[in-house]
């Protein structure tokens, strides 16, 4: 091999290197009985419905002492994330709940002010949901995002965790859905694979399986004609957003409480989304079974606890 040749590999290997180290930052757990717990998402209309219902089942668990935060940009992925903080672009919406209730703080935000707005316990990222099932777009920008958060995040020891998103539905006509054949089954195998590879090479082990949940119950009799969607991957409304903020809310607040969402009498009342008690119990088990088999889809009855291999 030639001098330059071998220079070049040399390089190349060196870089590796460092971009493996860039995804093996320190992370820290969930904080266990805060006086206050802090959780901030950064990301788009998937952490929006994700999170939207939390403050009412936080208001229903009789616990105010929660401060959630939203950083939205539609359609964001990693990558663009870095590079409207690279730009210090004020492009974001930023959304806050300090007494469960959502307020807009402001619709020109960077995403340095959303991360030091507050000291944040976890900090939740994602991937854009057309990319979340390939995983070569998370690198290097994953790496860089977490080292963007840990610089700016007033709470040094925060815990980061990930948003593992939904597959679309079957009839979507979303333009990425091409990118997994146009089948909802290969679209949820890919992004479990993307979010499995993303543990194996980062210290992420917090991860919010919303999108088994949704899986789950789309093996349920709510399943409706839009898979839980209210346009083909944007979350219903009623069930798909409630299921998804008991994930959230079992995956995050119920660690750190020693609490469970398996009796949280939130049923959306006040709304024009109430659920029955038999659909918000099927919904929250679909959470609460995604939150022990994260990548795993149980197709037996959500109230009974599925043989092994039972999944999709």
């Amino acid at each position: 091999m030639k001098p330059r040749h071998q220079l070049l590999l040399i390089l190349l290997l060196c870089l590796g290197c460092l971009r493996a180290a860039a995804q093996h930052l320190p992370n820290y757990p969930i904080p266990q009985h805060p006086d206050t717990l802090r959780i901030l998402g950064v990301g788009n209309s998937f952490t929006d419905d994700g999170m939207m219902y939390l403050p009412e089942l936080l208001e229903a668990a009789g616990m105010r002492n929660v401060v959630l935060g939203r950083l939205y940009i539609g359609g964001c992925s990693l990558e663009r994330h870095c590079r409207e903080y690279a730009q210090n672009n004020p492009s974001y919406i930023y959304y806050k709940s300090t007494g469960n209730q959502w307020k807009t703080v402001s619709k020109e935000a960077t995403l340095v002010e959303g991360l030091t707005d507050e000291p944040w316990d976890i900090v939740v990222l994602q991937q854009a949901s057309g990319q979340s099932g390939q995983y070569p777009t998370y690198v290097p920008w994953f790496g860089r995002l977490v080292e963007i958060v840990r610089w700016h995040c007033p709470n040094a020891g925060a815990c980061i965790a990930w948003q593992q998103t939904w597959a679309y539905a079957r009839k979507s006509d979303h333009g990425d859905f091409v990118r997994y054949e146009r089948d909802q089954q290969k679209m949820f195998d890919a992004i479990a694979a993307s979010v499995r590879q993303l543990q194996k090479d980062s210290s992420i082990e917090i991860v919010i399986p919303s999108g088994t949940a949704i899986q789950n119950l789309r093996n349920s009799e709510l399943c409706d004609s839009l898979d839980l969607t209210r346009d083909g991957y944007h979350l219903s409304l009623d069930k798909g957003r409630y299921t998804a903020a008991c994930t959230w809310f079992q995956a995050l607040v119920a660690p750190a409480f020693g609490t469970n969402v398996a009796n949280n009498p939130c049923r959306l009342e006040g709304t024009s989304h109430v659920l029955t008690p038999e659909e918000a119990e099927c919904c929250r088990q679909a959470a609460r079974k995604a939150c022990i088999r994260r990548y795993d889809v149980w197709k037996s009855n959500l109230g009974n606890i599925p043989e092994e291999g039972s999944s999709r």
